[in-house]
C-alpha cells in the first residue's frame, strides 16, 4: 500500500489549519463546563460506575476521565481511546474533542486509533475541513491513515454534498492501494445517483 500523500487533499488541509484553532477556542468554553461537572461529580460521588467502554451516562465518564488525567504514571492513549470510544458512542462528539484537546496538552502521544475517533468527531460535528486537518497532523507525523480515516472522511464530504470531492478523495484512495468497504461504495453511490451522475455511479457498480 503506498504512502498517502494526495495533492487534492492540501487546499481542504491548509484551509482547516487556518481555522482549527477558532473552533479550539469556541469549544474552550464547553470545556470549562466539562471540568464544573467532574468537580460536582467527584464532590458527590464515591465511585465511578462502569467500565472504561460501559457507561449509564457521560457524567460517569467525566469522572473516570478527570481520575485518569490526575493519575501517575498518566495511562496510555490506548486507554483514553477506550474511554473516549465510549462517549463517541453516546454521540457528545465536542466533549470528545474538547477531552482529546486536554489529553495532548498533558503530554499523550495520538496513534491511528485515537486520531480516527477524532476525524470521526469532527465530521459529526459537519466540520469537514477540521477533519482534513486531522488527516494532516497524521501525515506530517508519519501517521499512515487506516481505511476507516478515509472512509470517513468521504461519508463526510457526502453529508455536506461534496459528491464530487467524495469520489475524488475514493479514487485516490484505491490508486493508493486502499481496498474501500461496501459502505463507502453504498454512501458514493447514493451521492451520486441524487446528483444525477449516472455514468460515474454505473462506473463505481462495476468497481464492486
Amino acid at each position: 500500500m503506498g504512502k498517502l500523500n494526495p495533492p487534492l487533499l492540501l487546499p481542504s488541509i491548509v484551509n482547516a489549519g487556518k481555522h482549527l484553532s477558532i473552533f479550539c477556542s469556541s469549544i474552550s468554553s464547553s470545556s470549562k463546563t466539562i471540568a464544573t461537572h467532574i468537580q460536582y461529580f467527584t464532590k458527590n460521588s464515591m465511585s465511578v460506575r462502569g467500565s472504561p467502554t460501559n457507561f449509564d451516562n457521560v457524567d460517569d465518564a467525566l469522572m473516570l476521565f478527570n481520575k485518569m488525567i490526575d493519575k501517575y504514571p498518566r495511562p496510555s492513549v490506548v486507554e483514553f481511546n477506550k474511554l473516549l470510544g465510549a462517549i463517541v458512542r453516546m454521540k457528545h462528539y465536542a466533549i470528545v474533542v474538547s477531552m482529546y484537546s486536554q489529553i495532548e496538552l498533558l503530554g499523550v502521544p495520538h496513534n491511528v486509533y485515537s486520531f480516527n475517533i477524532l476525524v470521526n468527531c469532527y465530521c459529526q460535528l459537519g466540520h469537514i475541513d477540521f477533519g482534513f486537518s486531522v488527516l494532516g497532523k497524521m501525515l506530517k507525523l508519519g501517521v499512515e491513515p487506516y481505511v476507516v480515516t478515509l472512509s470517513t472522511l468521504i461519508n463526510g464530504l457526502c453529508k455536506q454534498g461534496k459528491i464530487s470531492h467524495a469520489a475524488s478523495l475514493f479514487d485516490e484512495m484505491v490508486d493508493k492501494g486502499y481496498q474501500p468497504n461496501l459502505i463507502v461504495y453504498s454512501t458514493i453511490l447514493n451521492g451520486l445517483s441524487k446528483t444525477g451522475n449516472t455514468d460515474r455511479a454505473v462506473r463505481f457498480l462495476r468497481m464492486m
